[in-house]
């Protein structure tokens, strides 16, 4: 596998749009006949980014609670909801748009950033191609959803890119402002750039490369250093559950992922691990060693519970990344033994074995897509509201003005609800039911009877698509009844 000329570069650029295109599908999947957000972290980031907005601060008040401001222990990916307020004001584009489409555009920008990575190297096209395949699933995330871990992706590789190839202070300076980004974007992202880097880095010691050593350690450290006066605490209970076993998540199994993933891209990624490394090349080894150190994280929490659950969840999709990279450079490998001289100057018809490499790698991508594109459309996917609520939900914000300030509202909605609405709520579930969260779903199925159950948690309005039997409660629209005064 050779390093690409000028010519093979031209080649693979134009190649590379039918993968960007593929990107854009394969973000867009669960998309396509529903055109809300997707996943209760989405409607959560997109309440706080309007609170943000609304506030025009980043000390803006709990828009769950309507109470004081969050303090940067407990919204550690501010930079996200300032990034998509910043975004939203300057192109006026519809929450609704940019929570559909915008996944689809980070997922093209994560596999052109492969592709800049490992250009070089000789297999960008190839690593493109398999990062447009990375799974998303409720439990892990991935880039069909927008939220922080999604939009981490290409900063990491960016990020690995500047490491690999430039040795100057601007390199050092641009890796430790990605940094930045990322340890208030996502501090597990962070953690995991830090992982995948930090060998690479000591790969360099080798040689006397000191100084590129300590300029990528100081660019990726220094900035967790930042934030620590305020999440000292936060930090404290995660170093002391490093050393407590944690329950395996229920909703993560790294088995199912691979399967979902797929067995060729899995079987190529460890056959792209066992090519790289007999290439050699610090840039070839710091893949590989990314790899085998964030997969090493991964299998001791996963068979010795021991680590931060958090890390091992959002750690599977940077696993996964790297893994598809990895397997660029074996499906590379392959596709270039058609072309290998060896083998061409032992045959007396050189044609087949010319094209042989190219055919092999044409049939891999094929049945990869052949059972890849089913498997993501099948992927189940939860939908927390329909039209009618969210018609409903924007006629509560329009109509209804501030003395209507709090709902009783289905707990499973709720999130939902007050990202559209911006009014407060009773109660929601976020990862499982609570006391508060069966009150008010008994108060609704019982037909919303309990006049006292409002005006004790004062409430002065009810949106149920069930029954409402109270006469203290007038409707005023379907599905919306106020209390009167």
């Amino acid at each position: 596998m050779q390093q690409e000329n000028g010519h093979s570069v031209s080649r693979s650029a134009f190649l590379l749009l039918p993968v960007l295109a593929l990107a854009f599908y394969i973000a867009f999947i669960p998309h396509q006949s529903y055109a809300y957000p997707l996943h209760i972290d989405e409607w959560l980031n997109l309440a706080r980014t309007e609170g943000l907005q609304n506030a025009g601060t980043i000390a803006y008040p709990n828009v769950l609670s309507g109470g004081a401001p969050l303090e940067l222990s407990s919204n550690m990916e501010i930079n996200f909801q300032v990034f998509w307020a910043v975004f939203q004001r300057i192109t006026g584009l519809s929450w609704l748009t940019i929570f559909r489409f915008f996944p689809s555009v980070i997922l093209m920008f994560t596999a052109l950033a492969a592709y800049v990575l490992t250009r070089r190297l000789g297999f960008g096209l190839e690593a493109a191609f398999f990062t447009c395949l990375i799974p998303t699933t409720v439990g892990i995330l991935g880039p069909a959803f927008l939220l922080p871990v999604s939009l981490a992706l290409p900063f990491v590789l960016l990020a690995l890119f500047l490491a690999f190839y430039f040795q100057s202070w601007w390199s050092y300076l641009l890796i430790f402002v990605f940094t930045c980004f990322l340890v208030m974007l996502h501090p597990p992202s962070a953690v995991c750039l830090l992982l995948i880097v930090f060998p690479y880095a000591l790969l360099n010691l080798h040689k006397g490369g000191y100084l590129r050593c300590l300029g990528i350690v100081l660019a990726v450290l220094v900035p967790f250093l930042a934030p620590f006066p305020w999440i000292y605490n936060t930090v404290i209970d995660a170093a002391k559950n490093l050393f407590t076993p944690q329950p395996l998540p229920a909703y993560v199994d790294l088995p199912m992922i691979i399967k979902t993933y797929g067995y060729i891209p899995v079987t190529l990624g460890l056959f792209g691990t066992f090519v790289l490394a007999v290439r050699r090349g610090k840039e070839n080894f710091g893949l590989v060693l990314g790899l085998l150190v964030v997969s090493l994280m991964l299998a001791v929490f996963y068979t010795y519970h021991y680590g931060l659950s958090i890390l091992y969840e959002r750690g599977l999709l940077f696993m996964l990344l790297l893994l598809g990279i990895v397997a660029g450079a074996g499906l590379a490998w392959i596709k270039d033994i058609g072309y290998n001289r060896w083998l061409a100057a032992r045959t007396k018809n050189t044609r087949p074995f010319r094209y042989a490499g190219w055919l092999a790698c044409l049939a891999l991508v094929g049945v990869t897509l052949f059972v890849s594109i089913p498997d993501h459309r099948q992927q189940p996917y939860y939908h927390m509201i329909d039209d009618t609520d969210y018609q409903a939900f924007v006629w509560i914000k329009d109509n209804l003005g501030p003395e209507y300030r709090k709902a009783a509202v289905d707990p499973w909605k709720a999130t939902a609800f007050i990202a559209v609405t911006g009014k407060l709520v009773f109660s929601r579930i976020h990862e499982a039911a609570t006391p508060n969260d069966e009150a008010v779903a008994a108060f609704l199925a019982g037909g919303c009877v309990d006049t006292k159950f409002l005006i004790d948690y004062k409430m002065s309005f009810v949106y149920t698509r069930g029954p409402c039997n109270n006469p203290d409660l007038v409707e005023v629209r379907d599905y919306v009844y106020v209390l009167k005064n």
